[in-house]
C-alpha cells in the first residue's frame, strides 16, 4: 500500500507540473474571437488530460525501474501474476466514462461555435489560386483584405474558384473549407483588436505558401470610416482602365501574371497588347482584343507555349472583361 501511496502523490504532482509547463508554453495564439473563448476551454481540458495520462504512465516506470531494481545477486524468480480482473475492469470503464464525457462537452461546445446569430453581417469570401477576395454585399464593398468591426457576429459566405482551399486565421481558431461549386460558411465573432493573417490551410497548388492577407479587426467607429473610404475610392474609378485595374488587384490576378515582363505562373501582361503570341501545338495568334477576351473567358482555348493550362475560368462580366483588356492594353 505504501507504494501505491507514494506512486499516487507522484503522478498528482507530476500531472501538475506537466500542465503548468504546456500552458506556461503558450501553445496557442490570442484568443481573437469569441469562439477562441470556446475552443480554447476544450483545448484546456485535453492539456489536463493528456497531462494526468502521461503522468499516470511515466511515474509508475519510472519509480518501478528505481526501487524494484534487481538486487545485485538476486537471482530468484519475480512473483508470477495471473491478472487482476477487478483493475481491468476499471480502466476500461473509467475511460468510456472520460470518453463519453468529452463527446458531451465537445458537442456542446461545438453547438455554442457554430451557433446562428440574426443580426450577424455577410462578407462574401472567394478564394483563387493563390488569393482571397472579400466582399461586403450591404455596402457594395470589395477588398483583398478582410476589414472586421470587433463585437459584430460575422458569416462569411464562402467559395472557391478553381480547387479546394481552407480559410483559416489562427487568431479565430475556426476554419473551413472552400470547395469548387459548393458556397460554405464559417461564423466568427471578432473580440480583440489586432492585426492577423488569413491563411490558406489546404494545400492548393505551387503557390500555397503564399496564400495568405491581412485580417485588420477595428472598433465599429474605424470600419465605418473604412467602408466610407473604400465606396469613394469605388466611386472615383471612372476610365475603364482604372476599373480593370481594380478588377485585377481584388481578383488576385497578379499572383500568376505579372505587369512588368517578370516571369510568373502564367504568362507576363508587359506588352502583351498587339504582340504576336506563341502558342501551343506551334501556331501564333495576334493578341488583339478578341484574343485578350477569349483568354478571359476560356482560358484553355489557347494555351500560351511554355505555360500549363490552370488559369481558373471566372465568371466576369462582358464589362468587366472589357475594362481588363482596357487595362491590359496600357501596360506597354
Amino acid at each position: 500500500m505504501r507504494h501505491f501511496v507514494i506512486v499516487g502523490v507522484l503522478v498528482i504532482a507530476a500531472s501538475f507540473l506537466a500542465y503548468t509547463g504546456l500552458a506556461a508554453a503558450h501553445l496557442m495564439p490570442v484568443e481573437a474571437s469569441s469562439q477562441s473563448l470556446e475552443i480554447d476551454w476544450m483545448w484546456n481540458l485535453q492539456l489536463i488530460g493528456m497531462s494526468f495520462l502521461f503522468s499516470l504512465i511515466a511515474v509508475p516506470i519510472l519509480y518501478s525501474l528505481i526501487v524494484f531494481k534487481l538486487k545485485k545477486g538476486d537471482t530468484t524468480d519475480a512473483k508470477h501474476i495471473e491478472g487482476n480482473t477487478p483493475l481491468e475492469i476499471t480502466w476500461t470503464v473509467i475511460p468510456l466514462f472520460v470518453v463519453v464525457i468529452f463527446a458531451y462537452l465537445g458537442a456542446g461546445n461545438l453547438a455554442r461555435t457554430v451557433r446562428s446569430s440574426p443580426d450577424a453581417m455577410v462578407v462574401k469570401v472567394t478564394a483563387t489560386q493563390w488569393s482571397w477576395k472579400f466582399s461586403y454585399p450591404d455596402y457594395g464593398v470589395i477588398s483583398t483584405e478582410l476589414y472586421l468591426p470587433k463585437g459584430k457576429p460575422i458569416l462569411f459566405k464562402m467559395e472557391s474558384t478553381d480547387v479546394i482551399h481552407s480559410f483559416w486565421v489562427p487568431e479565430f481558431r475556426v476554419k473551413q473549407d472552400l470547395v469548387p461549386g459548393r458556397v460554405t460558411e464559417l461564423r466568427i465573432t471578432p473580440i480583440l483588436d489586432g492585426n492577423y493573417k488569413v491563411r490558406c490551410s489546404e494545400l492548393c497548388g505551387t503557390g500555397h505558401y503564399r496564400m495568405e492577407q491581412p485580417v485588420i479587426v477595428v472598433d465599429k467607429a474605424a470600419f465605418s470610416a473604412w467602408v466610407t473610404d473604400q465606396q469613394a475610392k469605388a466611386a472615383a474609378l471612372v476610365t475603364p482602365e482604372a476599373k480593370g485595374e481594380a478588377l485585377v488587384a481584388e481578383n488576385g490576378c497578379a499572383a500568376c501574371h505579372s505587369i512588368n515582363g517578370a516571369a510568373g505562373v502564367g504568362p507576363t501582361w508587359f506588352g502583351v497588347a498587339g504582340s504576336q503570341v506563341a502558342l501551343e501545338g506551334g501556331t501564333t495568334v495576334t493578341a488583339d482584343d478578341a484574343y485578350l477576351t477569349e483568354s478571359i473567358k476560356n482560358p484553355k482555348a489557347k494555351v500560351v507555349k511554355g505555360f500549363a493550362p490552370v488559369m481558373p475560368q471566372y465568371s466576369f462580366t462582358d464589362e468587366e472583361i472589357a475594362n481588363l483588356v482596357a487595362y491590359i492594353k496600357t501596360l506597354k
